[in-house]
C-alpha cells in the first residue's frame, strides 16, 4: 500500500463513527424515567467509561495481531474461525449498512423539517460518498479529516453557544440530592442500554489497522483519544441542551437538537442549526463507508464464498464498497432496517465483549514483545464485561423478537460458512 494514514486521521474515523443521531435524539426518551440533571451526565459519563474500557482492550488486542478486520481478525485468532466468520457475517449484512442507511434518512428528514424536499436525497448522499471513497485512500483520508473537523466545528460552537447563552427560568435543569433513587432503578438501566448504542464506534479504528504509518504507536492514539473527546462532547452536548429548552418541550421528542437551537435562537438560526446538524452525519456516513467494507474485503480473501469481493491490485476494496451501498439502499427503499438495527446493536455488543474477554486469554498466552498494554488491567475490562453482559441480559428479556432474528442470522451466516467449506473441498 502506497498511501499510510496518521493516527489523527484514525482518531476522526473513531470521532466521525461515534458521533452519530444517538447523541441528538437520545435525550428525550431519557428524560420520561430520569430527571435529575445529575443522573442524566452521570449515564454519558458511565457510557463513555464503558467506551473507553473497550477502547483500551481494543489497542492491546489490536497492536498484538495487528492485522486489519476488526472482530472479524480478532476472534478468528483469539477463539477459532468459526466465531471470527459469524461476526464478519454481521458486519457485512447489518453491521455497517443499517447505520449507513439510517443516517441517510435522518439527513433527509432534518433538511425536510426545515422545509426542503429532495426525493432520494438519502440513497443520492450514500452514492456520492460511495464514489468519494472509491478513488483512492489519500482522497479518502482528507474528505474524511474535513467533514470530521467541520462537524467538531460545529458542535463546539453549539456548545459554546449553549454554556454563555441566557438560560430560559423553566429550563429542564433540575438537580436534587437523591441522586441514588434514579441510577438504581429500571429506567436508568434502560437508558443506559441506549446510550451505550450512541457510542458505538469506538473501535473503529480496529478495523484498519494494516492502513496505519506505525499501527503500534497510532492505533491506541486513534482508539483512545477519540472516545475521551467524545465522552467529554457528549457530556457536554447533553447540559446544554438541559440547560436551554424547557423539560415539556424535550420529554418524549427525537429532535431535542433541533428544540434546543429554536429556545437559544431566532427561527432562521434554528434553521440552520437543523441543517448543520444533518450535515454533520455525512462524516458519519463516510466513517461507516470506509471502514465496514474493510470487514468484507479481509473476509474475501480468506473465504470463497466471498471471493467475489476481492480488492484486486488497488488499495481500495471497491466491490465491498458498493456491496454494502446496495444493502443500504436496499434497507432505505424497503424501510425494514429500524428492528434490524436493534438486534444488529445486540449482536455487535457481544462481538465487542468476546475481543475484550480476549485481553484475559492473550495476555496467558503473551506476556513479553511490543505490543500495547491496557493500563488498569483486569478493572476496565471488568467492567466493560460486567456492563455489557448485564445489557444482553436486560436485552433478552425485553427484546426476545430482536433476539429471535439476530440468532436467526447467526444461523444464515452458519450455512454460509459451511457453504464455504464446502466450496473449498
Amino acid at each position: 500500500m502506497k498511501y499510510k494514514i496518521s493516527w489523527y486521521t484514525g482518531m476522526a474515523i473513531v470521532v466521525a463513527n461515534m458521533i452519530g443521531t444517538g447523541v441528538f435524539t437520545s435525550l428525550g426518551f431519557q428524560l420520561k424515567d430520569i430527571q435529575n440533571t445529575h443522573s442524566i451526565l452521570i449515564l454519558w459519563a458511565v457510557g463513555g467509561l464503558c467506551a473507553l474500557a473497550g477502547a483500551f482492550s481494543y489497542a492491546e488486542i489490536g497492536t498484538l495481531i495487528n492485522k486489519s478486520g476488526g472482530e472479524y481478525t480478532f476472534l478468528s485468532e483469539i477463539y477459532n474461525p468459526v466465531i471470527g466468520y459469524l461476526s464478519g457475517w454481521v458486519s457485512i449484512t447489518v453491521g455497517f449498512a443499517a447505520p449507513v442507511a439510517l443516517a441517510a434518512i435522518a439527513i433527509s428528514d432534518y433538511v425536510g423539517h426545515i422545509g426542503w424536499s429532495f426525493d432520494y436525497l438519502a440513497i443520492t448522499v450514500i452514492i456520492v460518498i460511495s464514489i468519494i471513497h472509491s478513488y483512492n485512500l489519500k482522497v479518502s483520508s482528507l474528505f474524511q479529516n474535513i467533514s470530521t473537523a467541520l462537524k467538531i466545528i460545529f458542535i463546539l460552537f453549539f456548545i459554546a453557544g449553549g454554556v454563555f447563552y441566557p438560560a430560559p427560568a423553566d429550563n429542564a435543569l433540575r438537580i436534587t440530592p437523591a441522586i441514588h433513587e434514579e441510577i438504581l432503578t429500571t429506567g436508568f438501566a434502560i437508558a443506559l442500554i441506549f446510550v451505550s448504542y450512541s457510542y458505538t464506534g469506538w473501535n473503529a479504528a480496529a478495523y484498519i489497522i494494516e492502513e496505519f504509518k506505525k499501527p503500534r504507536n497510532d492505533l491506541p492514539k486513534a482508539l483512545i483519544g477519540g472516545t475521551v473527546f467524545v465522552t467529554f462532547m457528549y457530556t457536554l452536548l447533553q447540559f446544554v441542551m438541559l440547560k436551554n429548552a424547557p423539560y415539556e418541550a424535550l420529554v418524549d421528542q427525537v429532535e431535542v437538537g433541533a428544540i434546543t437551537a429554536t429556545h437559544m435562537f431566532t427561527e432562521n438560526w434554528a434553521n440552520f442549526f437543523s441543517l448543520m446538524i444533518s450535515l454533520l452525519l455525512v462524516s458519519s456516513i463516510s466513517a461507516m463507508i470506509w471502514v465496514g467494507p474493510r470487514v468484507t474485503g479481509k473476509m474475501s480473501e480468506d473465504y470463497r464464498f466471498w471471493s467475489f469481493l476481492k480488492m484486486g491490485k488497488g488499495e481500495i476494496p471497491v466491490k465491498a464498497i458498493w456491496f454494502q451501498t446496495t444493502i443500504s439502499i436496499f434497507l432505505i427503499l424497503t424501510g425494514t432496517f429500524e428492528q434490524i438495527l436493534i438486534y444488529c446493536g445486540i449482536l455487535l455488543t457481544l462481538s465487542s465483549a468476546l475481543v475484550v474477554f480476549g485481553v484475559f486469554l492473550v495476555r496467558q498466552k503473551k506476556t513479553e514483545g511490543r505490543f500495547y498494554r491496557s493500563p488498569g488491567f483486569p478493572l476496565w475490562q471488568v467492567l466493560f464485561l460486567f456492563l455489557t453482559i448485564w445489557m444482553i441480559l436486560f436485552a433478552i428479556n425485553s427484546r426476545p423478537i430482536e433476539i429471535f432474528w439476530g440468532l436467526s442470522n447467526l444461523a444464515l451466516g452458519l450455512i454460509t460458512f459451511y457453504i464455504d467449506k464446502k466450496l473449498s473441498g
